[in-house]
């Protein structure tokens, strides 16, 4: 069989490992290819024979493992149930890592020890490869779950109302089911390593001795008999950074737009970062020199005076400028420097959500601190902020096409309040003060849930308003470097076509050239009715449900809070009308898609 006939039902492989390793076939020539096929079979076998080659033990009998569910939307809770996973083993435990988009629902009843790692987005909603555990667990069939044992570590961000809800509604749905609390659950910020660390360790502590006894009692353990060698991971990280060059940062809407989009292009040459279409970027950010002197004026702080930040001492301008946090604001920030300033208005807010809420929407870090001045100390101010985050992007380029470099699409951020224009505190840096040429320090975060079809003959249709268009750009060059003979079709949608039309040139190349078999445009202020892509989906309902009876894989990338719920509305509609089908039937129907990965979102 070819290796581009490989369907999910034929092949043992995930859908990512069947595109990783065409990939890698297409570069080898044809002694290469012979070698690799010889060394695979040659280590299977190894494998086959001892029992022991890159698979951790699975029990036999009744000795059950420690099973770590995770579901991650940026690939923070992955990272965090790898962590888990690594130093179970590390004590000798057994150990089942899946994602929860992977899991059968079947298996639940069976678990004796259970941990959870799951992350929160928008309106407190789970990540994609959540949602179906998500449901399940709510409803009807979920099982009882008396005997079992389970910890939750949630992550999220504080700057959001709904702040780990679904790590609590995960936790609350087990216990209802029977199951009883091993260890309690950690709600962790975007500021999590050393507080999960700690949670680990605790977690870990605590399932060993049973883990163990039972495991002992369970006499002999097999290992799985395949063991294929694992690539590498790049030795950059969100903890460890990647110096990388910034090279072109180029303003690609018109000078009358509403809008500022950069272009940008980083160089990866020297690291060993790689990337597949449909991950993001990290990248790590300086803060706006003026503005940190605008807050060591009003706090009467020297530049030089030295602070404490984790096991390193630095002056606490540079600390302001590199490592903390003075763009987004968040709840503990205002009550921990209320504290600090001992300042009643803020401490008051702490013990009123709503009106919490409404403060910190309206203004970024530096805003309340100019606007509550105090004495205190430098030390303190630190203590105040939480570390500075790296801001992730949607890649927008193929290493395929563009090689040792990776792309970005970036919006600009800016608002007008308090009588000063304020910006994101990335795009900001990015589009207005970093210089083609500086270093800026950037990780990969692959984003195992938005992925081209295996299959390169698959059709595939992507809505991508605005910097919603960067992943396809990336699928469009991934396609034609590998010549898929699949359909592609774009919905992309900007205010104005004279002004808004991002990589207008590259598209139009790719519509002469066929690989864009349709592109449908909305460019909402160009008339005086507006016009969404959500618009433009049901007017091509006929066809797009035609697509979808025929194997294509939906794709959304952009807002999440109202462009793609009204794409979901817009598909359930063309559903309901061409596939004759009521509102339930229609949901269940997309509900299948998502099961099947093959309609995908990249919203934020």
């Amino acid at each position: 069989m070819l290796l581009s006939q490989l369907s999910a039902a034929a092949s043992p492989l995930t859908q990512e490992q069947v595109q990783k390793l065409q990939g890698l076939v297409a570069e080898l020539n044809p002694i290469q290819q012979a070698w690799v096929s010889g060394y695979l079979a040659a280590n299977a076998n190894t494998a086959a024979l001892s029992g022991t080659v890159g698979q951790p033990a699975v029990p036999a009998g009744d000795a059950a493992p420690l099973t770590i569910l995770y579901g991650s939307q940026t690939g923070n809770a992955k990272g965090v149930a790898n962590q888990l996973k690594e130093q179970a083993e590390s004590r000798g435990l057994t150990v089942k890592l899946i994602s929860m988009s992977d899991y059968k629902t079947s298996a639940l009843k069976k678990e004796k020890f259970l941990v959870v790692a799951v992350s929160t987005y928008g309106e407190g909603e789970p990540p994609e490869d959540a949602e179906s555990l998500y449901e399940f667990i709510a409803g009807k069939k979920a099982p009882k779950l008396d005997g079992t044992q389970v910890a939750v570590i949630g992550l999220g961000d504080s700057s959001y109302e709904f702040f780990c809800q679904t790590a609590i509604d995960f936790e609350e749905r087990l216990v209802k089911l029977g199951a009883e609390i091993a260890y309690p659950r950690a709600d962790l910020d975007v500021d999590y390593e050393d507080e999960a660390q700690a949670w680990i360790t605790g977690a870990l502590d605590v399932f060993e001795p049973q883990l163990k006894a039972q495991q002992s009692a369970g006499a002999n353990v097999v290992s799985m008999p395949f063991g294929a060698p694992v690539a590498a991971a790049s030795q950059y990280t969100k903890q460890n950074p990647f110096a990388a060059e910034l090279s072109i940062v180029q303003k690609i809407t018109g000078r009358d737009s509403s809008k500022d989009v950069r272009h940008v292009e980083i160089s990866l040459e020297g690291s060993d970062i790689t990337y597949t279409p449909g991950d993001s970027l990290g990248v790590y950010f300086l803060n706006d020199e003026e503005q940190v002197e605008a807050v060591l004026a009003a706090l009467n702080i020297t530049a030089d005076e030295q602070v404490i930040l984790g096991k390193e001492t630095l002056d606490i301008r540079t600390a302001l400028i590199e490592k903390l946090e003075l763009t987004q604001s968040y709840p503990s920030f205002v009550e921990k420097y209320g504290q600090a300033a001992n300042n009643a208005q803020l401490l008051a807010l702490v013990e009123d959500k709503a009106a919490m809420r409404e403060y910190i929407e309206a203004r970024q870090v530096f805003d309340i601190i100019l606007q509550n001045p105090a004495n205190i100390t430098a030390q303190a101010l630190a203590d105040s902020c939480r570390k500075l985050q790296a801001r992730l992007y949607s890649i927008a380029s193929s290493q395929a096409e563009v090689e040792e470099e990776v792309h970005l699409t970036v919006g600009l951020v800016e608002f007008e309040a308090f009588g000063e224009q304020h910006f994101g505190g990335c795009s900001g840096y990015l589009a207005q003060r970093a210089e083609e040429g500086v270093s800026v320090k950037v990780f990969s975060e692959h984003n195992d849930n938005f992925r081209l079809p295996s299959d390169d003959a698959t059709p595939v249709i992507m809505v991508g308003p605005g910097t919603g268009i960067a992943p396809f750009r990336a699928f469009l060059q991934e396609r034609d470097a590998r010549e898929a003979q699949g359909e592609n079709w774009l919905f992309f949608g900007n205010p104005n076509f004279t002004q808004d039309f991002l990589y207008q040139v590259e598209l139009q190349g790719y519509v002469k050239s066929g690989l864009l078999t349709h592109i449908d445009l909305a460019f909402s202020r160009d008339q005086a009715e507006k016009i969404y892509v959500q618009d433009r989906l049901r007017e091509k309902g006929a066809a797009v449900f035609a697509w979808l009876e025929k194997g294509a894989h939906f794709y959304v990338c952009g807002d999440a809070n109202r462009m793609a719920k009204d794409v979901h509305q817009a598909l359930v509609d063309i559903v309901k009308a061409h596939g004759g089908k009521d509102d339930e039937q229609a949901e269940l129907y997309l509900k299948e898609l998502r099961s099947a990965n093959r309609y995908q979102k990249d919203v934020y």
